[in-house]
Protein backbone atom coordinates (compact mmCIF):
# COMPACT_ATOMS: atom_id res chain seq x y z
CA UNK A 1 0.00 0.00 0.00
CA UNK A 2 1.17 3.69 -0.26
CA UNK A 3 0.17 6.75 2.00
CA UNK A 4 -1.24 9.24 -0.02
CA UNK A 5 0.56 12.57 -0.73
CA UNK A 6 -0.90 16.03 -1.08
CA UNK A 7 -1.53 18.29 -3.49
CA UNK A 8 1.41 17.85 -6.35
CA UNK A 9 4.42 20.52 -5.88
CA UNK A 10 5.90 22.55 -8.23
CA UNK A 11 8.93 21.46 -10.26
CA UNK A 12 11.67 21.54 -7.40
CA UNK A 13 14.50 23.94 -8.57
CA UNK A 14 17.70 22.97 -5.80
CA UNK A 15 18.43 20.49 -8.58
CA UNK A 16 21.99 20.36 -9.50
CA UNK A 17 22.72 21.68 -13.51
CA UNK A 18 21.69 18.74 -15.80
CA UNK A 19 22.70 18.17 -19.61
CA UNK A 20 19.88 18.75 -21.81
CA UNK A 21 19.02 15.06 -22.25
CA UNK A 22 19.44 14.47 -18.32
CA UNK A 23 17.08 17.45 -17.90
CA UNK A 24 14.36 15.57 -20.12
CA UNK A 25 14.00 12.58 -18.09
CA UNK A 26 14.11 14.28 -15.15
CA UNK A 27 11.24 16.43 -16.04
CA UNK A 28 9.38 13.48 -17.80
CA UNK A 29 9.97 11.61 -14.56
CA UNK A 30 9.09 14.24 -12.36
CA UNK A 31 5.42 14.90 -14.24
CA UNK A 32 4.77 11.48 -13.96
CA UNK A 33 5.77 11.07 -10.01
CA UNK A 34 3.54 14.01 -9.64
CA UNK A 35 0.85 12.25 -10.56
CA UNK A 36 1.55 9.43 -8.53
CA UNK A 37 -0.33 8.86 -5.35
CA UNK A 38 3.06 8.38 -3.32
CA UNK A 39 5.08 11.34 -3.94
CA UNK A 40 5.59 14.10 -1.40
CA UNK A 41 7.85 16.62 -2.57
CA UNK A 42 9.83 18.31 0.12
CA UNK A 43 9.18 16.35 3.26
CA UNK A 44 11.87 15.03 6.12
CA UNK A 45 12.66 11.88 6.49
CA UNK A 46 11.08 12.45 10.41
CA UNK A 47 8.30 13.39 9.11
CA UNK A 48 7.78 10.19 6.72
CA UNK A 49 9.08 7.97 9.02
CA UNK A 50 6.24 9.34 11.61
CA UNK A 51 3.69 9.12 8.66
CA UNK A 52 4.80 5.35 7.44
CA UNK A 53 5.21 4.82 11.53
CA UNK A 54 1.13 4.32 11.86
CA UNK A 55 0.68 2.22 8.35
CA UNK A 56 0.91 -1.49 7.28
CA UNK A 57 4.25 -3.29 6.83
CA UNK A 58 5.29 -2.78 2.92
CA UNK A 59 3.61 1.08 2.84
CA UNK A 60 6.13 3.18 0.86
CA UNK A 61 6.43 6.99 -0.34
CA UNK A 62 9.12 8.42 -2.58
CA UNK A 63 10.06 12.07 -1.72
CA UNK A 64 12.93 14.68 -2.02
CA UNK A 65 16.19 13.72 -0.84
CA UNK A 66 17.99 15.60 1.79
CA UNK A 67 21.37 14.70 0.66
CA UNK A 68 22.35 16.65 -1.82
CA UNK A 69 24.17 14.31 -4.49
CA UNK A 70 20.49 12.23 -4.79
CA UNK A 71 17.05 13.50 -5.54
CA UNK A 72 14.56 11.10 -4.13
CA UNK A 73 14.52 8.80 -1.37
CA UNK A 74 12.26 5.77 -0.77
CA UNK A 75 10.53 5.63 2.56
CA UNK A 76 9.41 2.15 3.23
CA UNK A 77 7.37 0.87 6.33
CA UNK A 78 9.40 -2.53 7.51
CA UNK A 79 9.16 -4.75 10.34
CA UNK A 80 11.18 -3.17 12.40
CA UNK A 81 10.11 0.56 11.32
CA UNK A 82 10.39 2.93 9.15
CA UNK A 83 13.72 2.89 6.51
CA UNK A 84 14.55 5.17 3.66
CA UNK A 85 16.72 4.28 0.80
CA UNK A 86 18.48 6.92 -1.43
CA UNK A 87 17.65 6.46 -4.96
CA UNK A 88 20.53 8.26 -6.81
CA UNK A 89 20.40 9.82 -10.63
CA UNK A 90 23.52 8.76 -12.91
CA UNK A 91 23.65 9.41 -16.34
CA UNK A 92 20.13 9.87 -16.81
CA UNK A 93 18.75 6.50 -14.98
CA UNK A 94 17.50 6.56 -11.46
CA UNK A 95 18.78 3.31 -9.62
CA UNK A 96 18.49 1.71 -6.51
CA UNK A 97 20.65 -1.56 -5.73
CA UNK A 98 20.55 -3.61 -9.03
CA UNK A 99 17.50 -1.98 -10.84
CA UNK A 100 17.77 1.39 -12.80
CA UNK A 101 14.94 3.26 -15.16
CA UNK A 102 14.90 6.62 -17.14
CA UNK A 103 11.73 6.69 -14.92
CA UNK A 104 11.36 6.76 -10.82
CA UNK A 105 7.52 5.11 -11.16
CA UNK A 106 8.92 2.70 -13.54
CA UNK A 107 12.37 2.07 -11.52
CA UNK A 108 9.42 1.04 -8.34
CA UNK A 109 7.99 -0.91 -10.66
CA UNK A 110 10.87 -2.82 -11.26
CA UNK A 111 11.68 -3.19 -7.55
CA UNK A 112 8.80 -4.37 -6.32
CA UNK A 113 7.98 -7.24 -9.12
CA UNK A 114 11.70 -7.76 -8.58
CA UNK A 115 11.57 -8.11 -4.98
CA UNK A 116 8.89 -10.74 -5.14
CA UNK A 117 11.39 -13.70 -5.80
CA UNK A 118 14.52 -12.00 -4.94
CA UNK A 119 14.33 -9.74 -1.52
CA UNK A 120 16.48 -6.55 -1.40
CA UNK A 121 19.56 -6.32 1.54
CA UNK A 122 20.27 -3.23 2.51
CA UNK A 123 22.18 -2.15 5.48
CA UNK A 124 20.06 0.49 6.60
CA UNK A 125 17.26 -2.30 7.39
CA UNK A 126 19.45 -4.23 9.81
CA UNK A 127 19.23 -7.05 7.66
CA UNK A 128 15.74 -7.28 7.01
CA UNK A 129 14.80 -8.32 3.39
CA UNK A 130 13.03 -5.62 1.64
CA UNK A 131 9.70 -7.59 -0.20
Amino acid sequence: SVVPSPAPPSLPDRFRMFRSCEWEVLERSLNILQASDFYWGPLSVGEAHAKLQREPVGTYLVRDSSQGNCLFSLSVRMPTGPVSLRISFQEGYFRLKNWFSDCVVRLLELVVAGTRNNPLHFDEMGGTPLV
